[in-house]
C-alpha cells in the first residue's frame, strides 16, 4: 500500500464522508507545484480553490506566520490585538470600505454580510419582514444561511431556512430583478463574477443597472468578492473594473492564502445603522494568527505589485485557452472569464479531463458538470502557462 493509499483509508475510515475527493493527497508545496505523499508533483492551476495566490512555499509569509506564533495565536473578542488593528485598517484602505468585521470563512462572510443588511433594514422601519433579491446560479456557502442565498435547488435541496424570503433573478438580466422588487425587498446579493456557477462575469450594463436600481429603490447592494476578488480578476476587487462601489462585500480564499480567514466590510452609513455590540461575534474571528496573515498577504500585494502582474499575464493565459478551444473547436464551446478567473466551457462532462490532467501533473478543477475551471495562482509566469496548456492540449486529445 503506498503512502497516499493509507491515508486516503485512514480518511475514508474516520471522516464523515461529505466530500467526493480526488484520489491525491498532497503533502506539500513549492512555488506552483504540489507534491503528493508519494512524491509524484503537479503543476497547480486550482491553487486551493483560488486562495493560494501568492503561491506555495513563500518564505515571507511563513516567517511572518511563525513569528506572531512565537507572540499569541488567540486572545478572543474580549480584548484588543494589534494584527486585527492592523489588517482593518489596511483591508478598508484597499477595498474603499469604512468598516470590517474579520470571520474565518467565506460562507461566514455572507451570513454576516446578510446579518448586516437585514438589521439596516429594521433600523429603518421596525420591520423583520424583509425580503433579499439573490440570483440563479450562484453559490454564496453551505450554512443555512448561505445556501437560502445560494441559486442551485441542488445544493438547497433538504434545507428550506428561509423559504419565502428570498427571490431569484436571472443573473446579467437587469429586468429580472426589476420585477422582483417590492415594498419588503431590502438587499441585492450577487457575485460580482459567478463562480461556482460556471465563470460568468457581470456585464459592465447589468452591474451598473443592478447598483442604480439600489439607489433609486434605498437597496442595499451586497457583493460577494470571495472567489473574484483579491487580485484575481485584474483589479483589487472586481468591482473596481466596473467603476461602482458596494455597500456591503464579502471576501475570503486569498486574502488569507491558506490561513482560514474571511471578511465582510461596509461603508459607514451601513454601519451607523447595522450591527452594534451584541449584535454579532466570534470566539476566532479576528484571530492575532489570522490576521497577521492578512497584514503579510497585503503587503505583498503591494510590495510585489500583484495586481499589475495579474493584468500583464491575462493576456498570455487567454490566448494560450483561445488556442486550445480552437484545437479542439468541435468540443470546446467558449472560453470566458476575467483575469485568473478562466473557463472553458466543453459539450460533454469535463471529468475525464480532469483525471487525465491530474496523470499527466496538472491540477484543474470544475464549475459544473461541462466547465473547466482554471485558477493559478497569481504569481504564475509564461513558462507555468505554457507548460498548462500543452499538458490540456495533450489530455483533451487523449479523452
Amino acid at each position: 500500500m503506498s503512502n497516499s493509499e493509507k491515508y486516503m483509508k485512514l480518511e475514508d475510515e474516520y471522516t464523515l464522508q461529505t466530500y467526493a475527493r480526488f484520489p491525491i493527497v498532497i503533502e506539500s508545496g513549492d512555488g506552483m507545484y504540489v507534491t503528493d505523499a508519494d512524491g509524484k508533483k503537479y503543476l497547480d492551476f486550482a491553487s486551493g480553490i483560488a486562495v493560494y495566490a501568492l503561491g506555495y512555499g513563500n518564505r515571507e509569509f511563513g516567517d511572518a506566520l511563525k513569528g506572531q506564533i512565537d507572540l499569541v495565536i488567540h486572545t478572543s473578542n474580549l480584548y484588543y490585538n494589534e494584527p486585527a488593528s492592523l489588517a482593518a485598517k489596511a483591508f478598508c484602505e484597499v477595498s474603499g470600505m469604512e468598516r470590517v468585521f474579520f470571520t474565518n470563512s467565506g460562507t461566514e462572510a455572507i451570513e454576516g454580510a446578510v446579518k448586516s443588511a437585514l438589521k439596516y433594514a429594521f433600523s429603518k422601519n421596525g420591520s423583520d419582514d424583509h425580503e433579499i433579491i439573490a440570483f440563479d446560479h450562484s453559490f454564496h456557502g453551505r450554512s443555512l444561511g448561505a445556501l437560502s442565498v445560494t441559486g442551485n435547488a441542488h445544493y438547497r435541496e433538504g434545507y428550506t431556512p428561509w423559504e419565502g424570503k428570498v427571490r431569484f433573478a436571472e443573473y446579467n438580466d437587469l429586468k429580472s430583478v426589476e420585477t422582483l422588487v417590492n415594498e419588503k425587498t431590502c438587499a441585492v446579493i450577487m457575485e460580482t463574477v459567478q463562480g461556482e456557477g460556471g465563470i460568468h462575469p457581470a456585464e459592465p450594463e447589468f452591474i451598473k443597472g443592478v447598483r442604480k436600481l439600489c439607489d433609486d429603490k434605498g437597496l442595499l447592494l451586497i457583493l460577494d468578492e470571495i472567489q473574484c476578488g483579491m487580485g484575481r480578476c485584474g483589479s483589487m476587487f472586481a468591482f473596481e473594473d466596473y467603476g461602482i462601489r458596494p455597500d456591503i462585500m464579502t471576501s475570503a480564499k486569498a486574502l488569507g492564502c491558506g490561513i482560514p480567514v474571511g471578511a465582510f466590510a461596509m461603508t459607514q452609513k451601513v454601519a451607523d445603522s447595522s450591527l452594534t455590540v451584541g449584535d454579532h461575534g466570534s470566539t476566532y474571528g479576528g484571530n492575532p494568527l489570522a490576521c497577521a496573515a492578512v497584514c503579510e498577504v497585503l503587503r505583498q500585494y503591494k510590495e510585489k505589485d500583484i495586481v499589475s502582474h495579474v493584468r500583464e499575464m491575462t493576456p498570455v493565459l487567454e490566448a494560450a485557452l483561445d488556442e486550445i478551444r480552437k484545437n479542439h473547436s468541435d468540443r470546446i464551446k467558449e472560453r470566458r472569464g476575467k483575469g485568473f478567473m478562466q473557463a472553458l466551457e466543453f459539450n460533454a462532462p469535463v471529468a475525464p479531463v480532469i483525471g487525465k490532467a491530474q496523470e499527466e501533473g496538472l491540477l484543474v478543477i470544475s464549475a459544473g458538470k461541462n466547465v473547466l475551471r482554471l485558477l493559478p495562482p497569481l504569481v504564475i509566469q509564461k513558462e507555468d502557462i505554457e507548460k498548462a496548456k500543452i499538458i490540456l492540449d495533450k489530455v483533451i486529445s487523449a479523452t
